[in-house]
């Protein structure tokens, strides 16, 4: 059991471990992403992708234990009880604010870059700028990619190319895409908004792919040809599973890869909401859980 610091995913110490614990002692720092269980027996979960199990995800927040019932409050909740098979190994020395966001966005970006094996001289594209762009730009950055960020908000540009971003493009204007068609090998699509994947899919080289990380409320409309042109890839990711998610971690405390956040009290939370409901925070909200 252990206090939680920030936010949904948590980030703590070790207060107290049952005897056949070995994975950590008391006072270790460990964290917990956005899920605390899994069956452990389907093919998901023994490929190392718990997070797609096929019975039953046990969510850090808004879901419920394996039992299908007992709900899960994440980072709402003052103490958390988990496996250690779930708990992820956390340096003593680690920034604990920024190390908790890594566990969501840190995952969510990190696993479809490795997946299409993004690397040195890839043309990268973002599209949005926020809570999880930020993350892929600077992840994308660290292995050498030239990252390209699409944005409705100019404003942003100054932050994008702070991030490590090469190039922006405000992509309320369909001009600013003509010179680009062809030119990416990769996009990651991060903006949960209605816009047209058609345009963003004209982008990509030959068997480039296009992976969707934002989830809009509205289907989207998919041209085929702008598939069957170039042969490319349409997909989706969502986090990764425990053994990516430690190999996530390891990888940015080495490179020193960590989230822009604002850390927050408990009593700011409402406020933190509808901040973020209008887009501002810059870029992701953290709660200090010693206030609750």
């Amino acid at each position: 059991m252990f206090p939680m610091v920030p936010g949904h995913e948590i980030v703590g110490r070790v207060t107290k471990v049952g005897r056949s614990v070995k994975k950590f002692k008391s006072g270790d720092i460990a964290g917990v992403g956005c899920f605390v269980d899994s069956c452990r027996k389907c093919s998901s979960c023994k490929s190392h992708e718990e997070q797609f199990c096929e019975k039953h995800c046990a969510f850090t927040y808004n879901g419920t234990e394996m039992d299908g019932k007992t709900p899960t409050y994440g980072g709402y909740s003052t103490l958390i009880v988990v496996d250690q098979k779930y708990a992820l190994k956390i340096p003593r020395n680690a920034p604990l604010e920024k190390v908790a966001p890594l566990l969501c966005a840190g995952i969510t970006t990190y696993s479809p870059l490795k997946r299409y094996g993004i690397k040195k001289g890839s043309k990268v594209g973002v599209v949005g700028l926020g809570g999880l762009g930020h993350m892929a730009v600077k992840i994308a950055k660290s292995v050498g990619a030239e990252v390209t960020v699409f944005s409705t908000s100019p404003q942003k540009e100054k932050d994008a190319k702070k991030l490590g971003a090469k190039n922006f493009v405000f992509s309320k204007d369909p001009k600013n895409f003509e010179k680009l068609a062809g030119t990416l090998d990769f996009i990651l699509d991060a903006v949960s908004a209605s816009h047209d994947l058609n345009a963003y899919l004209n982008l990509l080289k030959r068997d480039g792919a296009m992976v969707l990380v934002g989830v809009p409320t509205e289907p989207a409309p998919v041209a085929a040809f702008s598939l069957i042109a170039g042969r490319k890839k349409l997909t989706g990711s969502l986090i990764g599973g425990i053994k990516e998610t430690q190999e996530m971690l390891n990888y940015c405390f080495k490179h020193k890869v960590f989230p822009e956040v604002e850390v927050i009290k408990a009593s700011q939370i409402n406020e933190a909401f509808e901040r973020t409901i209008k887009g501002d925070v810059k870029y992701r909200f953290v709660i200090d859980a010693s206030t609750f």
